[in-house]
């Protein structure tokens, strides 16, 4: 067989192996690949009228590559056939004339059966259109490769927290590196404007800690990996590995609600977190503050100064929205409607600010925390009976509706019943319709009828 030589072969996938950290297979497989589009775009040149060459015209052709020699070859698996039509998918019986020696008088057995052909093209024929075809998918193979060996490294390490380093910097995203573990080679990643931190200053070359968000599995082109700086994610892990007892399963985190990007820039990040242990002996909240606050000030500074408060859940709803409001102190929590979650909470004139928050930030949070729609009232100013009568009213009406609507889709299946019953006792015509041609042979057979 005729062998293209490709001096320095070894070295080239030894070289694209380290610097890319790829397994040499991958590399191999991503070389042949390129030669064998470079092959095609040499046939094609060949043949210019490019009708013929199908999507799946090439798929009988493989690459096969020496290493040790230093080349490669082009090989077609072609069907014998007596007379040929299409020379690169057939052969001629009269070509494979060593197996026909062999064989003799039963040489025409043959015929339909495959062989492998080695179709090699000649160097100075292969071209310098072909070579840069092949440089161009070999490139582009590698990336591929390279972000497939992404998607398999990270995908599970979705939802945890990684090590990353500034990079640079492309329109309001920042550009990372970050590494799957000790040893491993460092892989970009891209940290949008959105999961960014307002207090944080990212300068090329300092490090932060970020939460892989996501792992794209497209085949588009810059960083496949999503981080955060912003997700309720990274706040969570932090606590846990700053509080021994979350670590241990005695303490749980049993919700977070974050605006690490307030809407408005007169207020700043803030975190509520809701904690809950079994043990009667173990203070949750204390646990995760820790002596003098050393706990939680690990946790603020590495967030940058973010507010946090962290609070003791209660499966009391009245009590943990209470909770939820803190630092301000409440009264009363009226659960006004349990099924739609809307809820009435009292406070005294001076705690008003302080429950609702700075641009409503406080008591948004306690919502998104507890699940509950939550009304910060005077209680000074509190009809009980007006705000009691009203809800009654909504309730009412909501009750009357849900009423009327269970009353309508039992009308409308009772008429659909109804219409099936009809349908099954309606009588069923045995006798097909007439045709002409029926009414013809009845006509003939009034005509004719010494003949039936």
């Amino acid at each position: 067989m005729s062998m293209l030589k490709l001096l320095g072969l070894k070295e080239l996938i030894e070289s694209i192996s380290r610097e890319r950290n790829l397994p040499r297979l991958a590399v191999q497989s991503a070389i042949r690949e390129a030669l064998l589009k470079g092959y095609e775009r040499y046939r094609r040149a060949q043949n210019l009228d490019r009708k013929q060459f199908d999507e799946d015209y090439f798929e009988n052709f493989e690459v096969e590559l020496d290493i040790d020699d230093e080349g490669f070859r082009v090989v077609s698996t072609k069907t014998i056939v007596e007379e040929v039509i299409n020379s690169d998918h057939q052969i001629a019986l009269g070509d494979v004339q060593e197996i026909v020696d062999e064989l003799g008088d039963d040489a025409a057995q043959l015929v339909g059966q495959e062989v492998v052909v080695d179709v090699t093209p000649d160097k100075k024929e292969f071209g310098r259109m072909a070579a840069m075809q092949t440089k161009q998918v070999l490139s582009q193979k590698l990336r591929d490769q390279q972000r497939q060996l992404i998607q398999e490294e990270f995908q599970d390490l979705e939802a945890t927290v990684l090590q990353a380093r500034v990079l640079r910097f492309e329109r309001q995203s920042v550009i990372m590196a970050v590494t799957s573990g000790f040893g491993q080679p460092e892989v970009e990643a891209e940290l949008p404007k959105r999961e960014q931190l307002p207090n944080d200053n990212y300068r090329i070359g300092s490090t932060f800690r970020v939460y892989l968000k996501k792992v794209s599995r497209g085949q588009q082109r810059g960083p496949q990996l999503l981080v955060s700086r912003a997700d309720a994610g990274l706040v969570v892990y932090l606590f846990a590995n700053e509080v021994p007892e979350i670590e241990d399963e005695v303490v749980r985190i049993v919700a977070v609600a974050r605006e690490a990007n307030p809407p408005s820039s007169y207020v700043g990040p803030r975190t509520k977190i809701a904690v809950d242990t079994l043990d009667r002996d173990v203070d949750p909240v204390g646990a995760c503050i820790g002596a003098r606050g050393s706990r939680i000030q690990v946790v603020v500074n590495e967030l940058r100064g973010e507010k946090i408060d962290v609070i003791r859940w209660s499966p009391d709803p009245a009590t943990y929205i209470a909770n939820a409001l803190s630092p301000a102190r409440v009264d009363d929590v009226r659960l006004m409607d349990p099924e739609t979650r809307q809820t009435h909470v009292l406070v005294a004139e001076d705690q008003l600010s302080l429950a609702i928050g700075k641009e409503g930030q406080n008591v948004r949070l306690a919502a998104r925390l507890t699940g509950w729609k939550i009304d910060i009232k005077d209680k000074a100013k509190y009809d009980f009976e007006a705000e009691d009568t009203k809800f009654a009213a909504a309730r009412a009406q909501h009750a009357a509706e849900l009423e009327e609507l269970e009353e309508l889709e039992e009308l409308e299946a009772e008429k659909l019943a109804e219409d099936k019953l009809d349908l099954d006792n309606q009588p069923i015509n045995s006798e097909l319709p007439k045709t002409s041609l029926d009414e013809n042979e009845e006509e003939f057979e009034s005509e004719n009828p010494i003949m039936y």
